[in-house]
């Protein structure tokens, strides 16, 4: 099993993690229209009218000039977008790379289709031409061009570096639960690493990848593109950016598709929380399924005890780590806790987790070691993509910190650890990396209500890990126009993962514009 393809074209949610992954205007096609919102404004709920909304006319007269990628049958191109939306006449850019895979037919072409697959940090054209651009519904690719981009900071557009591979290895690596006043200095000492390095290596991106910043992209490439209405589908992190653009732009909202939900309107603590909550939910249906299996590493006996085992596991690795084959790299708590949530965003990956715990109880950690470094887009030779450097400075730049510093995790271990007994601590420690990041939140939590909107679907799936139902069902409560579709399953998301109902329903909106009714279940 290909466990690097698999996570990374499920949909990924980092939602505010450390060291673990986590406009109203009545203008028409190519028109800017609601100009950019400065940082104060972007917590508002809709975009005012801008002085500056024609400095940003010639970024939507730009024509983009397509090109062969090296992978066939997809073009790409680069688009241009200001730094900052509040200043666009500065003459400071970034630069927006696109790629898309042209309508084949048969059938009349619907338009473009917009596809973002999470984080923040995921690669929209990874994810395009690795999966959505020749993995979608045979009918959707006939009907539309399949278009992605790497959002502002991510991969291929202005990226956002931080720590180079060595000193990323030494970062993954670090204890995240700490047991002693020497542990909690090194992970708050990494922590500051971290962010010293994002500012000194891309102090001038920083503070304009905001989810607002990138959703103002979007509203740019379907200007360019031709299309008078956005058609998107956004899984995990990308329901976020989805909602923010329809909230940022309802009028111009074609068929949006919101997949693996997230709950904009929950501060940074208690998404956190929430998350670890979900992880704790997926390993509960990971251990009942695994305790039936005849080679489950964990033991016989009720999810409790299949946890307790794993738990003891994760003691014995933080004490004594085991070897990998890669002496700068044994299998500690830390990298061990992340193979294991990366198998949980997909049931499919569950077999290889059994068999990595089996060889990690018996002095092999390689297997767990594979999981993480696909969680963490490490690649064999030793580089990472940048992956956990842009969701850090997308989550950091989004809302204010989860917690002030380490006496505040102190205080919310409890509701933590109750949360889920087996990541809750480790999750809890993740999410202080906000707390030192150079640039200050300008977005805050906030309800995102789309008012006149066409008709928003919202997927749900009932035992996500990394986006929990309930998330879905907020979301499509705070949109005036959302639909909630629920998957009742296990796994990150639920389009094209083999529910025929599910796919049928989404495929049906996509080529006629008919939303399923609100509150079907498949």
């Amino acid at each position: 099993m290909d466990t690097s393809r698999l996570l990374r074209t499920t949909g990924t949610v980092i939602a505010a993690a450390g060291l673990l992954l986590s406009g109203c205007t009545s203008g028409g096609l190519g028109d800017p229209g609601a100009a950019a919102l400065s940082p104060s404004e972007s917590g508002a709920s809709s975009a005012q009218p801008s002085p500056d909304a024609a400095a940003l006319r010639p970024y939507y007269a730009q024509k983009l000039t397509w090109r062969d990628c090296g992978v066939p049958g997809f073009q790409c191109s680069t688009m241009k977008a200001p730094l900052d939306y509040a200043n666009p006449g500065s003459g400071q850019d970034v630069e927006i790379a696109v790629s898309r895979r042209t309508a084949a037919g048969p059938g009349k072409r619907l338009g473009s289709l917009v596809v973002n697959p999470g984080g923040p940090g995921g690669s929209g054209i990874g994810y395009l031409q690795a999966y959505a651009g020749i993995g979608y519904p045979a009918a959707v690719r006939a009907r539309y061009d399949m278009v992605s981009f790497d959002p502002r900071g991510v991969e291929r557009s202005s990226p956002v570096e931080c720590l180079g591979g060595p000193a990323m290895d030494k970062y993954t690596q670090v204890d995240q639960t700490p047991d002693d006043p020497a542990e909690r200095a090194k992970l708050v000492a990494a922590f500051k690493e971290f962010a010293q390095a994002c500012e000194a290596k891309s102090g001038r991106v920083l503070p304009h990848v905001s989810t607002v910043d990138a959703a103002r992209d979007m509203d740019l490439l379907r200007g360019v593109l031709g299309d008078e209405k956005l058609h998107y589908v956004g899984a995990s992190y990308g329901t976020m950016l989805g909602a923010t653009y329809a909230d940022l732009f309802p009028d111009r909202v074609g068929r949006l598709v919101l997949d693996g939900a997230m709950d904009p309107s929950r501060p940074a603590l208690e998404m956190n929380r929430d998350q670890t909550e979900g992880f704790e939910t997926a390993f509960t249906s990971f251990a009942k399924d695994c305790a039936k299996q005849p080679d489950c590493p964990l033991g016989k006996g009720d999810p409790d005890a299949v946890a307790d085992r794993l738990k003891e596991l994760f003691r014995k690795l933080d004490a004594q780590p085991v070897a990998t084959g890669d002496p700068n790299r044994p299998l500690g708590e830390a990298l061990a806790a992340t193979g294991v949530i990366a198998a949980l965003y997909d049931e499919a990956a569950w077999p290889q987790l059994r068999e990595a715990l089996s060889s990690a109880m018996n002095g092999d950690g390689s297997g767990l070691l594979s999981l993480s470094d696909s969680y963490y887009e490490r690649e064999a030779d030793g580089t990472y993509a940048n992956l956990m450097s842009a969701n850090a400075a997308v989550n950091c730049i989004d809302q204010p910190a989860a917690f002030s510093g380490p006496e505040a995790v102190d205080r919310a271990l409890p509701s933590f650890e109750k949360a889920s007994p087996v990541f809750g601590a480790g999750l809890a420690w993740a999410a202080l990396n906000c707390t030192y990041w150079p640039v200050k939140a300008t977005g805050k939590a906030r309800e995102l209500t789309a008012k006149g909107a066409a008709p928003i679907v919202v997927v749900g799936t009932t035992r996500d890990p990394a986006t929990p139902y309930k998330w879905a069902q907020a979301l499509a409560g705070q949109l005036e126009s959302g639909t909630l579709l629920t998957y009742d399953g296990d796994g990150h998301t639920a389009y094209g993962r083999g529910s025929e109902c599910i796919d049928t329903a989404i495929n049906r909106y996509l080529l006629e514009g008919k939303p399923p009714q609100d509150g079907k279940k498949c």
